[in-house]
């Protein structure tokens, strides 16, 4: 049985209170909470075993070497990844994203073309644009429908021999639609593309097997998964990752050096250069444990429940628009009230003790694709109730009866 109030003791920091109201986050879809076994792994770490790692023979760096590599083994079986050493640990999901924009520049040449979608954070454009600078590549960007689906036919006859890249997140941060990613990367494979997949809005909801999808990149911050800031994750199938040169230079990530000549180390080490987030990556493997102790199936069944109720809710509230309809979307709101600025209603509703996300969302193509200032975003975890979205539409229409 799914037992949310038990799930919920796990979390300390949603017994407190905000402006003297009890706390009803809903801004997962920015950063997860945080449960108390991933709390005590990160207090362990330095109370007991804190040392720097692959290096030292003494005991302490021992231990904290094998719970990173150990950590690292349990992302590797959670994605599926064929081996453990095609996970590569980043600081997130924008610097695994940098990354391989970096590799692929010496890669890339004058009329190639790169394909992101409408859909996109900016963390998965920036980069691309930098690139097609850097290159003379050319972006070419698969467009969108009022429901916040991607049109799919645009995206097949633009694929062509020049198509070298395709990225594209799993499920929009903004909107909280799920992409068809099986059919854009075996669509980009008959063309010789390689694919990256943005899993940042995906992880805390789906557990996605990496060779099933066949995909080429596939990368996750830890934040999202109940994890601690800081830390993410680079998947990259072997082929790719040796193909690709090193991001940075410096320490753990070399085999030898001399003034005449550096040769680098293999894999995973290559792109892991300097001191990295020890303690991170261990609680990034505690928090897939506890995780997986939910279930990722309960997880979205129930998280479907929230998302429903809220949906029906907010809608019954005359003047609410809500943005990204897709018969495909994770438990993530949208939505605006004619006539009121988003902020304003985020403002009243932190007031009341309702924490949501206000703004563009990192997205703004998506609202410009609308023509809006932006959005209020409620976006529910496994830890929510449906009495906190009680709250949240109490709050919404103290706010209207205040801003109209």
């Amino acid at each position: 049985m799914f037992d949310v109030d038990k799930i919920r003791d796990d979390f300390p920091i949603l017994k407190r209170k905000v402006h003297g109201k009890p706390l009803v986050y809903l801004d997962n879809a920015a950063t997860s909470q945080t449960p108390q076994i991933v709390i005590d792994t990160i207090v362990d770490y330095y109370s007991n075993y804190n040392a720097n790692i692959h290096r030292g023979v003494h005991t302490l760096s021992q231990e904290a070497t094998d719970k990173y590599e150990q950590a690292r083994i349990k992302i590797q079986h959670h994605f599926n990844a064929k081996e453990a050493f095609e996970i590569i640990f980043t600081s997130g999901t924008t610097h695994s994203i940098n990354m391989i924009a970096s590799g692929f520049a010496s890669l890339l040449k004058e009329g190639d073309e790169i394909i992101v979608s409408a859909l996109e954070h900016h963390s998965n454009i920036v980069p691309w644009q930098m690139l097609c600078e850097k290159t003379g590549a050319v972006l070419r960007v698969i467009p969108m429908n009022l429901e916040g689906a991607l049109e799919m036919d645009f995206y097949h006859n633009m694929l062509n021999k020049n198509t070298k890249l395709v990225f594209c997140n799993h499920v929009s941060n903004a909107l909280g639609t799920v992409n068809p990613i099986k059919e854009i990367i075996d669509a980009a494979h008959k063309v010789g593309a390689a694919v990256l997949v943005d899993g940042a809005q995906a992880t805390p909801h789906i557990k996605p097997d990496v060779q099933e999808l066949d995909v080429d990149f596939y990368v996750a911050s830890a934040h999202k998964l109940c994890g601690p800031t800081g830390m993410g994750m680079l998947y990259g199938k072997q082929e790719w990752l040796e193909k690709l040169p090193p991001y940075q230079g410096g320490g753990e990530m070399i085999a030898t050096v001399s003034f005449e000549k550096t040769t680098y180390a293999g894999l995973p080490h290559k792109f892991e250069a300097g001191t990295p987030n020890i303690c991170g990556g261990i609680a990034f493997g505690a928090a897939i444990d506890y995780m997986n102790t939910i279930g990722f199936n309960e997880i979205a069944s129930y998280e479907n429940e929230l998302l429903t109720y809220a949906t029906n809710q907010l809608l019954e509230i005359e003047g609410v628009k809500i943005y990204g309809t897709s018969t495909e979307k994770t438990a993530v709101i949208s939505f605006n009230i004619e006539g009121i600025h988003p902020y304003d209603i985020g403002a009243i509703l932190d007031k009341l003790g309702v924490a949501v996300r206000t703004g563009h969302h990192c997205a703004q193509p998506i609202m410009d694709y609308y023509k809006i200032p932006g959005t209020v975003r409620a976006s529910f975890s496994f830890y929510n109730t449906k009495t906190e979205v009680d709250l949240l539409i109490e709050a919404v229409k103290k706010a209207k009866l205040m801003l109209s």
